[in-house]
């Protein structure tokens, strides 16, 4: 029997456990990147660890997200991540040089390599044969220093492609069909990889697009082969020698197949405010828009912003719509500059903003009240563009741009023939903005440059021998790790500082939280399924964590949240019955007795007790070994620190 390509890269880094699905496993890790919105506590978790010098083959720490430098925060929080960058053996990619996932692909990603980074669209690297992992800030760390990173083994999902995408239908549609099939639920568990015939006619940017975006299936990652088409990209990129080709095994055996024909798709959008939400630009054709935004991790590469500039040539945006594109690296935006693409944006109207993620993650550009935006971006959860009641539409660049001049949600169709769209033979490569580690006999002389801003990791004490503490807060469904932990530009400067940044945790759902859980010490949070989907940020468990809570008790969790709230030292508990959620109000107290030897004795079925009604609720603690080891010792910075002395 055959292995997949997920199968066979996993196997050449496995370093502990075995290959059964739903066992975890534990891979060595080739290379990390972080961004500095999750950044500045993963390089403070590394430095408590007492490591002098990273252990894998790369890591880069990119500023990418907190660029709007409104007061000293930001700013000092990247002097300090620079300054850590160049002690400790990472390469710093500087403000102004990129978004991490789109310079990661152009000029350090690796096919057959494994990568793990501190944001949740890190599987973007799955477009050149990467296993691309987004994970706490915290498993980065434990990465940097030598240790290996753990997963549930997965299911391998095959998504066949045949035929090939039709004109101004664009890879956005792509992962808009496997979304509306699966759902934002549907990859717990699962990595996706791509296979079939239609591999051949994407490209490295196209595939990179339908990767970044397999996050809001709730996947581990997705990956695509590595072909002749991976080489020419990374031969254009001046790296061919890292090529090399790979693919699954013809008789693989895979969990699930998805049959997807490419001749077939349509353009589409996510409607407000869930990335599963699909509907076709046919059925919304004629909607009036208020914005347009182009650019972030998933649609930001030049063949993007080349396919907008042909759109836009020779038009005006129109006078009710503001548009505004950011490229997505300094590579993209100066190959822009020089071949006239750019001027032909800016003639046209459009607002051009620096190469990094901002518009979404609320990071500027927040849509006018009730305003409806057109974003090519890869989540629309409520409130994340910084406006409480923004409608956003998640669309290919192609609808995107051809809305902007039309004033209305147009199908990009009706445009006529679309060119053949090429990428170059060879990229503007100049990488002075990327700055190298010292080397190692000189980091002693590297001074760590710390604002007032940076505060230490909360405390973190061993898991009770029982837990009693009221109901702080009850939730429902799909709830986000925006929703837990906001992002936006007067929320992010504040990353570094947990006790100022937790005055804002769950803030979308009951501003009274913060106070409410300081007030009661300890506290223990309820929601529903779905629990903490979207961001890899760690302070959406490290919040909670210096607010006093003990435990999370759901229908179900998101796979990095449920990891991040262990790692806090956090109990992650599922309901056994559902229907029990209904048994526990806000301000209840509940009762989890003898919980630490339970968990040291590997008693999996535990009994809530609702002491204020005296309902007993069953619910499952399922952690292994290794999770149970680290919540026993109150979280893995103090698991780690005992591992290593």
């Amino acid at each position: 029997m055959g292995l997949t390509l997920t199968e066979k890269i996993l196997k050449a880094h496995l370093v502990e456990g075995e290959f059964v699905k739903g066992n975890e496993i534990g891979i060595k890790i080739d290379q990390t990147l972080t961004q500095d919105a999750t950044g500045t506590m993963a390089y403070l978790e590394f430095e408590a660890m007492g490591v002098p010098r990273v252990k894998t083959e790369r890591s880069v720490a990119y500023i990418d997200h907190n660029t709007l430098q409104s007061g000293f925060e930001n700013a000092d929080d990247h002097r300090f991540i620079g300054s850590v960058a160049k002690k400790h053996g990472i390469y710093f990619s500087r403000p102004g040089n990129g978004i991490c996932h789109q310079v990661h692909l152009e000029r350090f990603g690796v096919p057959g390599k494994t990568l793990i980074g501190s944001d949740s669209h890190t599987p973007t690297g799955g477009g050149i044969g990467m296993i691309a992992i987004g994970a706490g800030g915290l498993d980065v760390a434990v990465a940097m220093g030598g240790g290996a990173y753990y997963i549930t083994y997965p299911k391998v999902v095959k998504v066949n492609l045949t035929g090939k995408l039709n004109s101004w239908v664009a890879a956005k549609d792509v992962i808009l069909e496997v979304l509306r099939r699966m759902s934002v639920k549907g990859g717990v568990g699962k990595v996706i990889e791509y296979c079939g015939e239609g591999v051949k006619t994407l490209s490295v940017p196209e595939r990179a697009t339908i990767t970044n975006m397999g996050a809001e299936l709730g996947a581990t990652t997705s990956i695509f082969p590595s072909d002749e088409i991976t080489r020419e990209f990374l031969k254009a990129q001046e790296r061919e020698e890292v090529w090399v080709e790979l693919k699954a095994d013809d008789d693989a055996v895979y969990d699930e197949v998805i049959e997807i024909n490419l001749s077939e798709l349509a353009p589409m959008a996510a409607c407000p405010h869930s990335p599963d939400n699909i509907k076709s630009a046919t059925e919304l054709e004629g909607m009036k828009i208020d914005q347009v935004c182009i650019g972030s991790c998933t649609n930001s590469s030049l063949l993007d912003m080349l396919k907008v500039a042909h759109i836009l040539k020779g038009k005006t945006v129109h006078p009710d719509v503001s548009l505004s594109i950011a490229p997505g690296s300094k590579q993209v935006l100066n190959m822009l500059a020089k071949n006239g693409a750019l001027s032909i944006m800016i003639d046209a109207g459009a607002r051009i903003l620096e190469s990094a993620c901002g518009p979404c993650i609320g990071m500027g550009q927040s849509p006018n009240s009730k305003g409806i935006s057109l974003r090519t971006f890869n989540r629309n959860f409520e409130g994340r563009s910084g406006t409480k009641d923004g409608q956003i539409y998640l669309v290919s660049p192609e609808l995107a741009a051809a809305s902007a001049v039309a004033g209305v949600l147009v199908d990009p169709r009706g445009l006529g023939d679309m060119p053949e769209f090429k990428l170059p033979e060879v990229f503007e490569i100049n990488d002075n903005m990327i700055v190298p580690p010292v080397d190692e006999k000189d980091m002693d002389s590297v001074e760590i440059l710390r604002g007032p801003n940076i505060k230490p990791f909360p405390t973190t004490t061993p898991l009770d021998d029982s837990i009693e503490a009221a109901c702080s807060l009850k939730v429902g469904d799909n709830i986000t790790t925006d929703h837990i932990m906001p992002a936006g530009a007067k929320i992010l400067p504040l990353r570094s500082n947990i006790p100022a940044i937790s005055k804002h945790c769950f803030a979308v759902c009951d501003e009274a939280f913060p106070e409410r859980a300081l007030s009661l010490g300890k506290s223990i949070i309820v929601g529903g399924s779905n629990y903490g989907q979207g961001s890899s940020r760690e302070h959406a468990a490290l919040a909670p964590l210096y607010l006093g809570v003990k435990a999370v008790l759901v229908k179900s969790f998101a796979r990095i949240h449920r990891a991040n709230l262990i790692n806090a030292g956090i109990l992650p508990l599922t309901f056994v019955n559902e229907a029990d959620y209904d048994k526990i109000s806000q301000g209840d107290i509940l009762e989890l007795a003898d919980v630490r030897k339970n968990v040291i004795d590997g008693i999996t079925k535990l009994c809530v007790v609702n002491k204020t009604t005296g309902a007993e609720i069953p619910v499952l603690c399922e952690l292994t070994g290794r999770t149970k080891d680290i919540v026993l010792a109150g979280g893995l910075l103090d698991y780690t620190r005992e591992s290593l002395k």
